[in-house]
């Protein structure tokens, strides 16, 4: 992206930034490009026996033709993707400790070199200044009824037309519901290579609705399942313990529920979700 601004620490739109923050207000007759940006972010090392696997994120680059500023929008967790996926379990407080909201963020500046140098960074299309500050606009309201972070997808099994029990909740569902929103507004997206997003996987049969926070680690009588929960998640991290007991305890929208596991457990897939 030419002319790039790489005052990356001005956060003009995101709730870790400045709170009088605000998209920037682009002119009708600017021409603002459409970027597709993604990267591998981490290394997932899920047990022995997945190994390491790539997990990418993904976002959306704009830049105005006026003004030749380049900025970039991406959601992602506020407090770290390990924090989103597993909670804190604390010693003196019965209830584990969850932070998993996400929001969306936009600031000046696409570092190049970071997008361009594993992942991707190309120009799907150009919309107009009035369909920026349209989607500018949704885009406040998006972050204001979808906070919370969820890692997993969960369905009844690998099968194209399985149940789909829960659907994730991440930064790349955000782009996906961005391009769906330029598109909506009238914006033509296209890419020349093939658009892969990471899918993360649990397989399970029909999920039991346990209760929320309060109702579980509130009741005597209901002991035996917080414990159950609080070492199933302090446990998390042994791929095994999902094999072998067959059981997890999903944390959704601040719901506890429980999956019978089936096999293959947990998958993580690259898969193709064409542009709207």
């Amino acid at each position: 992206v030419k002319g790039s601004n790489h005052n990356f620490a001005l956060y003009p739109f995101c709730p870790t930034g400045d709170p009088e923050g605000r998209i920037p207000y682009m002119r009708d007759s600017d021409v603002i490009s459409v970027y597709r940006l993604q990267t591998p972010v981490w290394e997932f090392k899920y047990g022995d026996v997945l190994g390491k696997l790539h997990i990418m994120h993904d976002a959306v680059g704009f830049s105005s033709a006026e003004t030749g500023t380049n900025y970039t929008m991406e959601w992602y967790e506020l407090f770290q993707l390990g924090n989103c996926t597993f909670p804190h379990i604390r010693p003196e407080v019965y209830a584990p400790f969850w932070c998993n909201q996400g929001a969306a963020c936009f600031f000046e500046g696409i570092d190049d070199l970071h997008w361009s140098q594993n992942g991707t960074l190309e120009k799907v299309g150009e919309i107009t200044g009035t369909q920026f500050n349209d989607m500018a606009q949704w885009v406040q309201e998006d972050n204001q009824t979808g906070i919370y972070y969820e890692t997993w997808t969960v369905r009844s099994e690998p099968s194209p037309n399985a149940t789909v029990w829960f659907e994730s909740y991440d930064c790349s569902q955000f782009v996906h519901r961005t391009y769906r929103k330029l598109a909506e507004l009238g914006a033509k997206l296209s890419s020349r290579t093939q658009t892969n997003y990471t899918k993360i996987y649990l397989y399970s049969g029909e999920p039991t609705y346990l209760g929320n926070d309060s109702a579980i680690f509130g009741q005597p009588a209901l002991k035996n399942l917080a414990m159950d929960i609080h070492l199933a998640l302090s446990l998390l991290e042994a791929y095994e313990k999902v094999v072998l007991d067959k059981s997890f305890y999903l944390y959704y929208n601040f719901e506890y529920w429980h999956l019978p596991m089936k096999p293959p457990y947990v998958q993580i897939t690259y898969e193709e979700v064409p542009l709207p």
